[in-house]
């Protein structure tokens, strides 16, 4: 096999094991080779493979699976913090806050930051100490993940502010709830003869609408802007615009 050949055999090689499935002309290989630019492309792909297995070798390695796992964590907790609040604070913004476009996007850029970042960082804390505890005492115990999860908590979520408040509330309520059945499970209270939802639903509906009507600094903002759209605002009208097209009439706002 002649040098040109083989150039683009190599060239054609090189580009089938980065995965790009299209057809190249044998001049464009012979001037991959000839010209310094297409040596120093070529030469920049073999390092990126070299460093993609370098990483794919690293990854394999058990010995650095926890702390590989801790970084993961990181970065789940980032993805998803993002996919969760970015959506509802687009919702929520444009539902019920005022301002310009551009006041209504910041918010909610930093509404997303705010809950990926801590989200992020939380996991972060949690697998890291949950870690640590497991290579102090050579196994994990039912403990470990509550004082991580505790410490994590403090030092990621104590701070009171808006997005906190949703989040820890979010989980009160699923707490209340895995209790509740763990209770059941466990013996501690007997389990119900009829479904109890419905006594549930009626008490968590009569004490919101309660606090709303009488105590109703007590809630959140959230749902105090929510509550007084459904229950207030529908009180107001003037003609068929703003009792059926819009919330508010144009002078109202």
């Amino acid at each position: 096999m002649g040098k040109a050949a083989y150039g683009r055999a190599m060239c054609s090689v090189q580009l089938r094991n980065l995965g790009l499935a299209f057809a190249v002309r044998p001049d464009c290989l012979q001037r991959c080779h000839r010209t310094p630019g297409g040596r120093a492309a070529m030469g920049a792909q073999a390092v990126l493979r070299a460093v993609l297995r370098a990483v794919n070798s690293l990854l394999q390695q058990r010995r650095y699976r926890a702390a590989l796992a801790v970084l993961k964590g990181f970065r789940n907790g980032a993805v998803y913090g993002a996919k969760i609040r970015a959506p509802h604070a687009l919702v929520m913004t444009f539902l019920f806050k005022s301002g310009s476009l551009r006041e209504k996007l910041k918010a909610i850029a930093q509404a997303t930051y705010t809950h990926s970042r801590n989200l992020a960082y939380f996991v972060f804390t949690y697998k890291g100490l949950m870690a640590l505890q497991s290579r102090l005492q050579g196994k994990n115990f039912q403990l470990h993940s509550f004082l991580a999860a505790c410490v994590g908590g403090w030092l990621v979520f104590g701070e009171n502010n808006h997005i906190n408040s949703q989040i820890n509330m979010y989980l009160l309520s699923r707490i209340l709830f895995g209790l509740s059945r763990l209770a059941v499970e466990k013996g501690y209270i007997p389990e119900p003869k009829q479904d109890p939802f419905p006594i549930f639903a009626a008490v968590t509906w009569g004490i919101v609408l309660w606090l709303f009507e009488y105590h109703r600094h007590t809630l959140q903002p959230s749902l105090q802007s929510s509550m007084t759209y459904l229950y207030d605002d529908s009180n107001v009208w003037h003609d068929i615009s703003d009792f059926l097209i819009y919330n508010k009439s144009s002078a109202q706002k």
